[in-house]
């Protein structure tokens, strides 16, 4: 049962409606203690804008490269605040020759150089070593990975795109609206066979279509809570992204403070709960003991059954998702109901549990104990993957790698691969299930421009291990009869102690120079190592006067997720090249896209050289009047609904390095991927979908200072002879953000404030 109130109101511990209505009800919320602890300027209100100041970031091998790379270009001198560099994305993916390896160098270098925590490659899941190591309760963390998310640990948790991890580097804030809360009351305990994943999607489920959760968020709390351990919460909390929330924290316990002390950190626990009469903006109950084991089918995260419904009319919702696959994929060749054997049983060819959702102690000894003497089909390869050395390291230590080895499993090093297509990448037409945290569209690794594709369906890690156990078709972990006991997990890092590059010191505890009065900063004297993939961002120009936008794409679906902006998989042992990267941009979802870019792009290097306007763009603005001041000839791609899933600042960089000057939307799907916008320069507008765009309109807007003061302006549509005049809207952009757009990005912007230097 999963009851929604839209409604806000005051709400006590018990759940009932409190009689009380103050205005200041807000902030008997968590997330107003921990905002209100991290706020560095103004008063911390439902009305302000918040400026806060983390206590950690964190990157993965994807990103940090750019990140660095930007920061020392504003004139980095070192980390302010530990900053987590984790190498689990580009670990395995071996396209590109020694790229991978590069970036590893590069990053342990600057670790060195600035002060920073270099996890080596195969040593951690990024989310993993955050809780681990980092997560605790009353914190503030940002990470530029989508599911940073430790709420579990009663630390608030954003996964934001790059910049502003680099805004935390330089001493900045991330600055945002004091957020809508909404709460999660839990009641009840699962029923066995039910794990993580299957709450998570169930609240996926009941939220993800009608957006209630976008941008706010959730506080879990309630006598639910008690009722599961640590781990469970951990993957519920991760899964909260797919929501689109903007981030989530748990009451704390005395579960919280076994894991702080069993992590070496017993100081760090403080007790977080909501007051009685806490207001919240939404309110939603969920008994634990009503959820099913559940599968999300392809291609996202909502699209949710009961594994007992799927079962039940296999055909049907197989056809109908079957379907939509092929209207979303363009190819009528694609399949689903050929994995529905003659039995009416669905068949699988691959099973993964991994990352930071899957690869969980509790998780994977759950799975061994649901394996234990049953055989794997030769035909179904299982991929099991810990979320860092110390759990591999224990369950080794308890003879639960060697039952999973025994029953036919195969046991991987800590990698983020399964969740974004970098290895196990299944047959053609296979059908995997996973207990990861996506399933879009080659998020498995497949090529659907060439002909290639694959399914994936999330799953938890019970039922995969039972469905693995009764020979490869889908079932209910619920049917299971499984030995339920999970010893208690042994945090042993020694294997961190050794090999983790730990170069951080804070202010306090550093020396001083008496003879110069300064701080002796926690770093070697050390230069950073260039592999030849190792590439400056491109210098961005600023914002003019006026603005000529050419169209080189309209995309009508009705989401359009980063992973279609800037696909993951193999491409990601690029993103240390934004020029090599930005081949890719669109490449799956519309391939005509860079060409038509770098064609507007070369427009406007025309204009630059010969001081003349293109005579298209020309006879575009004499039908509009003359324009006073500097122009620019930029990009603009127009997406119904932009920026589901990934917080990677490529989906928006990526666009920008082949002249994009904005995007025209009618929404944005997250707060991140129009930050990444703003962030690189571009204009996020919005449209109300009455004008429809076509590729190649010019798009021409007079007075951009005036634009970016009203927040509105009239835009003049030119289509061969015709003249349309439309308006396009800017929403919500502080005063720092408009500040970013007008500089050119946000390199641009802080070389300007900070004269070159720190």
């Amino acid at each position: 049962m999963i009851d929604i109130r839209k409604s806000g109101a005051c709400y006590n511990k018990d759940g009932t409606v409190s009689s009380s209505s103050l205005p200041d009800a807000y902030k008997k919320t968590m997330t107003y203690k921990i905002i209100a602890r991290h706020n560095t300027k103004g008063e911390t209100s439902k009305n302000n804008l918040v400026r806060l100041k983390a206590d950690a970031v964190t990157s993965h091998d994807i990103t940090y490269v750019g990140i660095i790379q930007t920061a020392k270009a504003i004139g980095l001198e070192k980390f302010p605040i530990p900053y987590v560099l984790t190498n689990c994305h580009n670990s395995l993916c071996a396209v590109g020759g020694t790229i991978n390896e590069d970036d590893h160098a590069f990053g342990l270098s600057a670790a060195k150089k600035y002060g920073g925590i270099f996890v080596p490659p195969h040593f951690a899941v990024i989310h993993t070593y955050m809780r681990e190591c980092f997560a605790g309760p009353g914190k503030f963390i940002i990470g530029s990975d989508s599911h940073t998310r430790y709420g579990a640990l009663g630390t608030l948790a954003i996964g934001e795109g790059g910049p502003e991890i680099v805004k935390q580097l330089i001493g900045q804030t991330y600055d945002i609206q004091y957020p809508e809360v909404v709460g999660i009351r839990l009641i009840g305990s699962p029923i066995p066979g039910v794990g993580p994943q299957d709450v998570a999607l169930a609240i996926i489920q009941a939220t993800f279509q009608s957006g209630i959760l976008k941008n706010k968020v959730l506080e879990f709390f309630g006598p639910g809570v008690g009722n599961i351990p640590i781990e469970f919460r951990n993957g519920i909390d991760v899964m909260t992204t797919e929501t689109t929330c903007l981030s989530s924290i748990w009451e704390t316990d005395e579960e919280t403070h076994k894991y702080l002390n069993n992590h070496n950190r017993p100081s760090e626990y403080i007790k977080l709960s909501p007051e009685d009469g806490a207001y919240y903006d939404a309110y939603i109950t969920i008994d634990l003991s009503t959820i099913r084991p559940m599968i999300a089918l392809p291609f996202h995260p909502s699209n949710v059954f009961t594994i007992d419904e799927l079962v039940d009319e296999p055909f049907k919702i197989l056809k109908t998702c079957e379907e939509a696959g092929r209207e979303l994929l363009g190819l009528s060749t694609y399949k689903l109901t050929d994995k529905i054997n003659a039995d009416g049983k669905i068949l699988i060819n691959q099973a993964v549990i991994a990352g930071c959702a899957g690869g969980t102690f509790d998780n994977i000894v759950t799975a061994s104990r649901i394996l234990k003497n049953s055989t794997i089909q030769s035909n179904i390869p299982l991929s099991v993957y810990c979320g860092s050395q110390p759990i591999y390291l224990d369950l080794l230590k308890k003879g639960i790698l060697s039952d999973l080895i025994e029953s036919g499993a195969i046991i991987k090093t800590s990698f983020c691969g399964p969740c974004f297509g970098a290895c196990d990448v299944p047959q053609n037409n296979g059908l995997s299930i996973r207990h990861t945290t996506r399933n879009f569209p080659s998020r498995e690794g497949s090529k659907p421009g060439d002909g290639q594709i694959a399914s994936v369906c999330l799953m938890d890690s019970r039922s995969i291990a039972w469905s693995v156990s009764v020979g490869g078709y889908i079932a209910s972990a619920c049917y299971s009869n499984y030995d339920s006991y999970i010893p208690t997990f042994h945090f042993d890092d020694t294997t961190y102690k050794r090999k983790v590059y730990n170069g951080y010191i804070s202010e306090s505890n550093l020396s001083t120079n008496k003879k110069f009065n300064k701080k002796i900063l926690a770093t070697e004297e050390v230069e950073l190592v260039y592999g030849p993939n190792i590439a400056d961002w491109p210098i961005q120009p600023k914002l003019p006067d006026n603005l000529i936008m050419k169209i080189p794409s309209v995309i009508n679906d009705d989401i359009t997720t980063t992973d279609e902006l800037i696909p993951s998989g193999e491409t990601s042992s690029y993103r240390s090249n934004p020029l090599r990267l930005a081949e890719f941009t669109l490449s799956k979802k519309a391939p005509h896209y860079v060409a038509n870019a770098k064609a507007i792009k070369n427009d406007e290097l025309i204009r630059q050289t010969s001081g003349n306007l293109p005579n298209e763009y020309e006879s575009a603005v004499k039908k509009v009047g003359a324009l006073s001041g500097s122009v620019l000839i930029g990009s603009a791609l127009v997406v119904k609904k932009p920026g589901d899933g990934s917080a990677r600042e490529q989906a928006a960089s990526c666009q920008r390095v082949l002249g994009g000057v904005a995007n025209i939307s009618i929404e944005y799907a997250t707060k991140r991927y129009r930050s990444n916008l703003i962030n690189w320069g571009m204009l996020p507008f919005i449209h109300d979908g009455k004008f429809e765009f076509n590729i190649n309109d010019i798009i021409i807007i007079k007075d951009l200072s005036s634009t970016l003061s009203e927040m509105k302006t009239p835009a003049y549509v030119v289509r061969g002879e015709s003249l349309f005049k439309i308006n396009l809207y800017l929403d919500d952009m502080t005063a720092t953000e408009k500040a970013i757009i007008k500089a050119g990005c946000l390199i641009n912007f802080n070389k300007t404030t900070h004269g070159g230097s720190i």
